[in-house]
């Protein structure tokens, strides 16, 4: 099983678009292992997003992560990254597919309601930034088996 992060950004929670884009990562099979509703610091966005720092869209990007609250996610479940980012469609929603949450909610790439780990080993650092390890749970659901094998 994997485990990745998932941040409804500010737009999703303004739009109370939270209930609806978790129902969609649920019905996938993907099990919420942590949750937390949380205002992003400064710094915190730094850490998150410093890849991008020097780049045009970095200013924004800060600016927008830290403009309200967010749901940060911990997710679990097979294929989990690879599964989380297929249901949320392409970084801008025009190019998403209709059925994901951003072909079916997003207009504009700035905002763009989520995001999610793009790799295990991003997971993995993402997760560390986001939840301390006794703030995620390891549990079993009845329906796991009907799942994945």
């Amino acid at each position: 099983m994997q485990r990745t992060l998932v941040l409804l950004k500010p737009d999703a929670v303004q739009r109370g678009l939270i209930g609806p884009i978790i129902s969609r990562l649920e019905r996938r099979g993907l099990k919420i292992v942590g949750m937390k509703l949380m205002q992003v610091s400064e710094e915190l966005a730094y850490r998150h997003y410093g890849e991008h720092e020097g780049k045009p869209f970095f200013p924004p990007l800060i600016s927008f992560i830290t403009s309200g609250p967010i749901v940060a996610i911990a997710i679990e479940g097979a294929e989990a990254v690879d599964v989380v980012r297929t249901t949320m469609g392409a970084t801008k929603p025009a190019e998403s597919t209709p059925g994901s949450i951003r072909g079916d909610f997003g207009v504009d790439i700035g905002r763009n309601l989520i995001h999610g780990s793009d790799s295990i080993e991003s997971a993995e650092r993402e997760l560390a930034l986001f939840f301390s390890e006794d703030e995620l749970l390891d549990y079993s659901r009845a329906t796991d088996p009907w799942i994945a094998e």
